[in-house]
């Protein structure tokens, strides 16, 4: 069973391949996702590893959570679940904010 690893605090300019090298002295890497701003397509400066087994995922989070990678101290550990997103836009208030206005939610009389 894969296991998905969160790794955090990289450089901006740290690419997928040099995760992949990197993860690769711990075990086979499944995949590698560095997560991009989308508007920009610039690295938001986190990643997610995916190890193949249990056994290579403990180690790679041994091996390399504080490691040095591009002078930062990179951080490893399992990937929680992704948390459930409300639908649509406007901050998820069901589709229309608050409909306060712009009284800041102060009763007009």
């Amino acid at each position: 069973m894969e296991v998905k690893l969160y790794v955090g605090n990289l450089s901006y300019s740290t690419t997928e391949d040099d995760l992949r090298t990197l993860f690769a002295q711990a075990g086979t890497v499944a995949s590698v996702a560095v997560i991009k701003d989308r508007d920009t397509g610039q690295s938001k400066g986190f990643a997610f590893v995916e190890m193949s087994t249990q056994a290579e995922a403990q180690k790679a989070i041994s091996q390399f959570n504080g490691q040095t990678l591009k002078d930062r101290a990179l951080t490893v550990n399992i990937a929680r679940p992704r948390e459930e997103r409300s639908g649509g836009s406007y901050g998820g208030r069901g589709g229309y904010g608050d409909r306060r206005g712009g009284s800041g939610g102060r009763r007009r009389f």
